[in-house]
């Protein structure tokens, strides 16, 4: 229903006590917020709300009727210039007289506020102690207005909210003659640690706590026991609640965030007989979900999450298939170390999701002593940030080591080097490079050759299952050779000592042979450079959107160029994709847009700029010399130790390339995974089973078969599409995060450096200044060459911007993830690991990059555009 709608017969006022979460649309979230708290109980102020049908009807005729306006200050003027409707001021003088006539407090109430999602907390105004028809009714009309503030227009926007759907309602309450009041959490809204309650408490009214305009007496309670953890004395002359009033009040909020099954965001008030009144209660919605375990973990242990998503350069949500998959990839694994799951789509009992985000429960890796040696090591190159943050567990006696666990991981980990032959590959690929090459490409093809599963559909959907778990046990089977070229990498490193400067070993690593995902961002180059001299193609993509382009070529229709040069790539890499190890996301053979939107940026470089090409090969001038600087340095010591680091580094060149190999084998299965799964979404949907073919990617594998049967999960499809697009907007997933919803990081977090240097890890040495781009989401951004791009993660999907990126800041990442090697070998300064980076750093903003150092300095906020992509 548009703001301007008018519905006949619906009541302008309702009283709170007659409210319910059912009357959202009629009275916004506040007021159906305060009739909840009065259903179950809890004393809240008498009062009434005045409905958003009221608003609609005054703002008939104005230029906010139809909701589209985009201009803030006039649609408050309209709205406060129009005539009060006579029919809502005759019932609202009417329930003021009821009311008793005496001081009130008139509170905003939108339909878009106090959502799981999205609280709107301050962003339309609130007027307490009016007193008087005349100042009552001036008072609504003012919040009505306040819809359309400057600050909850942008609100909505950030969030993704239509402003032509949102109405106003207004919640007029009984003034309580508060001796004190304030704001209580009743989670940590900074570590998120639940049942850990936060009580900030002033004299007088609330207000002054909530707007900030005091310095308030600070509380932090522990909700379980009641006992009050930590105070801090406010700026007042006296103590505005006394110990017990503390606990009543934890207490209090405990049992309003049981009736709401979340933790809230609650406004209290203590009048002068000593009588607690609740005033509002809302979500807490900055904090992230904890996960949950597939199974149940014991009770009341503390519990440890790690978020894979992130470890795999994906920040975004993924689909309940996606999620599906992984399972069944967890499955794989589990089978590969001899513990095969009895049902493969279960998968491993530590997985767990939370925020659309997959975790796993890395308790039994924290307190297993060999875990403890290996997991944050493997980290400290590839999620550096997660490695420390690991590391403060350590010392945690619930985290302490459980007796016997060496001897367990070493049963599994001796299954695996077993069944993947690692001892055997590991020490081939240093006698012949050449040989672990040609394996890796066996291993490619026999993965290209799975047949697409056939039959019924759940005949299919079962064939999906195994082909994922079948493709499953290649990735590790990739990994020694990759392995033995980091080891050596390692080794030159210790036999060199202090001979290697710090950047010297990661210039080694620039422009490695073999990489996959270098060779395949450089053919994209390619296919840039053969567009560029056909003047159709190159008409084609500096002139039509990228999304026109791609609906061109999958019907054919492109520059006969341009065509045949996509059609090439994709028939190599179609099976690739931004966020790509979600089975729910197109591949880029289904949707290119994302390819064509690079290509145009291209062709935008200066012809007479050096090409990627030619800085891939300038890469590999400096790694060769970079070796016979490193040989000459160990030679001043012995012949002896400069030919072992001239081995080691020849042979980490020949072979860190294939790092790329393992998770490619698998999204190589994925995409055929994927187009099974479609086709099933599409007979379904054309059986009026779902609503869309898309639908079936918010299914499970085993939902899937139900829906084939008959079963109507669409409403199911439609909760989790909307949970979905609200992860979508979410800025911060934590690294680690415990069962008790504290996150780690946010309660020992590294400070950023003097001046505004920003510390992460050093991840490819170099320096530059230059603007930043903070980019969110890779499909259809824009970086402009030379440009730093700021990220939270990355996968391959995004590798084709980091051609043109002057400097890249990461948030997640190691000197030896995925964006770290990739931007080592395109020669570009990196830094990685980087806590809070896209938060900190705005487009627009002018940072210095020192890849060495491992620092981003942010020198001015010019922030042309505000916004990240």
């Amino acid at each position: 229903m548009d703001s301007g709608d008018v519905t006949p017969g619906e009541p302008l006022i309702l009283d709170l006590a007659a409210l319910s979460a059912a009357d959202l649309g009629a009275v916004g979230g506040k007021a159906a917020n305060l009739g909840e708290l009065i259903r179950a109980g809890f004393d809240v102020p008498t009062g009434f709300c005045i409905t958003t049908q009221a608003y609609r009807l005054a703002v008939r005729g104005t230029a906010v009727e139809d909701g589209t306006t985009t201009d803030a200050p006039a649609a408050r003027a309209a709205i406060l210039a129009a005539p009060f409707p006579d029919s809502v001021a005759d019932v609202l003088r009417a329930a003021y007289t009821r009311l008793g006539e005496g001081p009130v407090a008139v509170r905003s109430s939108a339909t878009a506020e106090d959502l799981p999602g999205a609280s709107f907390a301050g962003q339309q105004d609130t007027y307490l102690g009016i007193a008087g028809i005349d100042d009552v009714l001036d008072a609504v009309q003012r919040c009505w207005a306040s819809l359309w503030t400057d600050r909850a227009v942008a609100y909505r926007a950030a969030q993704g909210i239509d402003g032509a759907g949102v109405a106003l309602a207004v919640v007029v309450q009984s003034m309580v003659d508060a001796e004190s009041a304030g704001v209580l959490f009743t989670a940590d809204p900074v570590t998120g640690r639940r049942r850990q309650a936060v009580l900030d408490a002033a004299r007088g009214l609330g207000e002054a706590v909530v707007s900030g305009s005091v310095d308030p007496d600070h509380f932090v309670i522990d909700t379980g026991t009641g006992r009050i953890l930590d105070r801090r004395r406010g700026g007042g002359d006296a103590v505005s609640v006394t110990d017990p009033q503390v606990r009543a009040l934890a207490s209090l909020g405990d049992r309003v965030e049981g009736a709401f099954g979340s933790p809230q965001d609650i406004e209290w008030a203590i009048d002068s007989d000593g009588h607690l009144w609740l005033t509002q209660s809302r979500p807490i919605t900055t904090l992230y979900p904890v996960p949950v375990r597939d199974a149940p973990k014991p009770p009341d242990e503390i519990r440890a999450f790690f978020c894979i998503s992130l470890a795999q350069g994906l920040h975004r949500p993924i689909t309940p298939m996606g999620v599906a998959a992984f399972r069944v990839i967890g499955a794989g694994f589990l089978d590969l170390i001899g513990r095969r799951p009895d049902r493969i789509v279960d998968g491993p009992g530590g997985l767990a999701v939370g925020g659309d985000r997959l975790f796993v429960d890395a308790t039994p890796i924290v307190r297993s002593a060999a875990g403890r040696f290996i997991f944050p090591r493997a980290l400290d190159v590839m999620e550096a940030r997660s490695a420390v943050v690991l590391r403060g567990l350590l010392d945690d006696p619930r985290f302490a080591v459980v007796p016997g666990s060496r001897r367990r991981f070493a049963r599994g980990f001796l299954h695996l080097a077993a069944r993947i032959r690692a001892p055997f590959v590991f020490v081939q690929a240093l006698a012949d490079p050449a040989a672990a090459q040609r394996r890796v490409r066996r291993l490619e093809a026999e993965v290209r050759a799975f047949e697409y599963p056939s039959g019924t559909i759940p005949d299919r959907v079962d064939g999906v299952v195994d082909l994922v778990f079948r493709a499953m046990p290649y990735a590790p089977r990739a990994i020694p050779g990759a392995a033995a070229g980091f080891a050596m990498l390692g080794l030159a490193g210790r036999l060199l000592g202090d001979a290697a400067r710090p950047g010297d070993l990661q210039t080694v690593l620039r422009s490695v042979p073999d990489n996959i995902t270098t060779q395949m961002d450089l053919d994209l180059w390619r296919l840039a450079v053969a567009a560029r001299s056909d003047a159709a193609a190159a008409t084609a993509l500096g002139t039509r959107p990228a999304r026109d382009l791609a609906d061109d070529y999958l019907a054919g229709s492109l520059p006969a160029v341009l065509q045949s040069r996509m059609a090439d790539f994709l028939d190599r890499y179609g099976h690739r994709a931004v966020a790509e190890i979600d089975l729910g996301m197109p591949r880029w053979a289904d949707d290119p847009a994302h390819l064509f939107g690079v290509l145009s940026g291209y062709l935008r470089l200066d012809a007479e700029a050096d090409t990627p090409a030619e800085h891939f090969a300038a890469g590999a001038r400096d790694a060769t010399t970079m070796m016979r600087t490193l040989y000459a340095r160990a030679r001043k010591r012995s012949r002896i130790r400069a030919r072992a680091v001239g081995f080691c580094l020849r042979r980490a060149r020949a072979l860190v390339g294939m790092r790329e190999m393992p998770k490619y084998l698998v999204i190589i299965a994925l995409r055929r995974a994927r187009e099974t799964m479609l086709a099933i979404g599409r007979e379904l949907a054309d059986a009026g089973l779902l609503a869309d073919p898309q639908d079936v990617f918010f299914l499970g594998f085993e939902e899937t078969k139900q829906v084939a049967a008959g079963a109507d999960l669409r409403a199911v499809i439609r909760e989790r599409r909307s949970r979905y697009d609200s992860e979508l907007q979410r800025r911060h997933v934590p690294r680690v995060l415990l069962s008790d919803g504290t996150e780690p990081e946010a309660v020992s977090s590294a400070a950023a450096g003097p001046e505004g240097a920003l510390r992460g890890t050093p991840a490819s040495a170099g320096t530059i200044t230059a603007r930043a781009r903070v980019i969110l989401d890779p499909v259809g951004a824009e970086l402009q060459p030379g440009e730093i791009l700021v990220a939270p993660s990355t996968d391959p999907g995004w590798t084709p911007l980091f051609l043109t990126a002057g400097g890249l800041v990461m948030e997640m990442g190691g000197a030896n993830s995925h964006g770290a090697v990739v931007a080592r070998e395109y020669g570009i300064p990196a830094v990685v690991g980087v806590a809070r980076a896209t938060e900190t750093i705005s487009t627009g903003d002018e940072v210095t990059i020192d890849g060495a150092a491992g620092t981003a300095t942010v020198a001015s906020a010019t922030r042309t555009e505000q916004n990240p992509v």
